[in-house]
């Protein structure tokens, strides 16, 4: 069953003549995990903010579990879209601590159920024990678990994963590599990771969509 579906998504920034994205299509099944390949410059980081709401394609329309995020008369703002994000550097808020750091946007929730699914978080990510510290006093890969558990915590529809990996050295990517294989195989949320770097996406996804330029150049792996 498809969840999420994009279909001929164009986009070019504002004064430029050249575009980004050529009519661009994609589709995902419930619980898959979809690589984007490409090297920097081909629009994949690009990608993932026409589908998080943070730019609005030029034409084309973004399906999400049914639901229609943007086509030709409409635009769901980003807040209202379900999408959880993590970033190349973790975007963590220095001056919280990791349990607040996970329910930052869990405000909608009662205090109870905050701590509840904070409770469900720590424990996914095996961090448990960390719940009182700051980013600072975690090493790389801790903060990188606290910001998935964040992006994880408001239970997105899709999570979209923007080269998560490029701040870890090769010994410990490879480590975390497998770690959130297993945690987004847990979580069964359908994910989109955007990665320059062919082992990252052969070790996590299911399937690899390749990019060069405006257009894809293959949609299997």
């Amino acid at each position: 069953m498809t969840f999420f579906k994009m279909t001929n998504i164009s986009f070019h920034y504002a004064g430029g003549s050249q575009s980004v994205l050529r009519n661009f299509s994609l589709q995902l099944n419930q619980g898959e995990v979809v690589g984007i390949l490409g090297q920097s410059g081909c629009g994949k980081s690009t990608l993932l903010r026409l589908i998080a709401g943070l730019e609005e394609p030029a034409s084309g329309s973004i399906v999400i579990n049914g639901t229609t995020m943007v086509d030709e008369r409409l635009f769901v703002q980003p807040e209202a879209r379900g999408v959880g994000m993590v970033f190349q550097d973790y975007a963590l808020f220095p001056h919280l601590t990791t349990a607040q750091n996970i329910m930052f946007g869990l405000h909608r929730l009662s205090r109870t159920e905050r701590k509840q699914r904070l409770q469900e978080m720590l424990e996914l990510v095996q961090m448990e024990s960390y719940g009182n510290r700051y980013p600072h006093e975690l090493s790389g890969g801790q903060q990188q678990r606290v910001a998935f558990a964040r992006a994880l915590a408001p239970e997105p529809a899709i999570l979209l994963m923007d080269e998560p990996f490029s701040n870890l050295d090769a010994n410990l990517k490879e480590k975390i590599r497998e770690e959130l294989r297993q945690l987004l195989r847990a979580a069964n949320i359908t994910s989109i990771l955007v990665t320059h770097d062919n082992d990252d996406a052969v070790a996590i996804c299911d399937r690899i969509v390749h990019m060069t330029g405006a257009v894809p150049v293959s949609a299997s792996y």
